[in-house]
């Protein structure tokens, strides 16, 4: 364990760490921006060509409008912070998947980004869905994926042949590739800390309200989904995300804070 312990710490200090943008969290990053970008293609096309795109041009539509738009906010965050090269690499690319059974989307490394059907009903119309891009791209954009996917690497191969494991994209980079871009054996599970969570409905409220969506939308979304669950979930400190409950009280002390950037269109 020891050991494991050092090896990690020598990655860490050898690699570095990036901070993520408007929060300024230090977080461990040992995969490069275009090896991990690179993978999220590759993933994203395979999930791409396995699903099936909906047909409902309306929709479909509408999820390519806002993804376009979010993706334009996020561009003008970074270039007013002088950090557009942080997203050098990115090809958006924003899908409708017809899947009625499932209530989720998420979004990868490098803007690939994908809808499900089954979400629709819960955000309603367009301001809520702008609520679900907005987060899911928060996530991408924070390269909570890249985090994700260091610590499971660290984990499963105790920081040894790291580099050999990237370089020729093996069974354990994928797997971990796949479950640190919130795509496991169930599509679209999503496999973020309650911490990046938390800080994925911050920015995600920013993007969404520079896009022009208003962020007071957050909270209804996220009571429909607590209504959904219907006290199902299970207790806060078994879950790694945060509560309903927490999310929406959390939303609310943030959402001034998201409001300062919010002009209607």
């Amino acid at each position: 364990m020891f050991k494991k312990f050092l090896v990690a710490s020598c990655l860490f200090v050898a690699v570095g760490c990036s901070t993520v943008p408007i929060t300024g969290r230090r977080q461990l990053s040992l995969v490069s921006d275009a090896e991990i970008n690179t993978l999220a293609a590759q993933q994203y096309r395979e999930v791409i060509s396995q699903s099936k795109l909906s047909s409902n041009s309306t929709q479909t539509a509408m999820v390519r409008r806002v993804g376009q738009r979010i993706q334009q906010a996020v561009e003008t965050y970074f270039r007013q912070q002088n950090a557009q090269d942080q997203l050098s690499g990115y090809a958006w690319e924003f899908n409708l998947i017809q899947d009625d059974a499932q209530q989720n989307a998420w979004a990868m490394p490098g803007g690939k980004t994908a809808v499900y059907t089954g979400i629709l009903p819960i955000t309603q119309d367009e301001n809520g869905l702008a609520v679900v891009m907005a987060h899911e791209i928060a996530h991408a954009v924070a390269k909570h994926g890249s985090e994700r996917m260091s610590q499971g690497l660290v984990q499963q191969l105790g920081g040894q042949a790291l580099g050999a494991a990237l370089s020729t994209n093996s069974a354990t980079t994928q797997q971990v590739a796949l479950q640190a871009f919130g795509v496991g054996s169930q599509l679209g599970l999503l496999r973020y800390g309650r911490n990046q969570e938390s800080e994925a409905d911050r920015l995600g409220l920013i993007f969404m309200a520079m896009a022009g969506y208003n962020p007071d939308g957050a909270v209804g979304f996220w009571q429909r989904m607590a209504a959904r669950d219907n006290g199902a979930s299970p207790p806060e400190f078994l879950s790694t995300h945060p509560s309903n409950e927490t999310r929406i009280s959390d939303i609310q002390s943030l959402l001034p804070e998201a409001r300062k950037y919010y002009k209607a269109r």
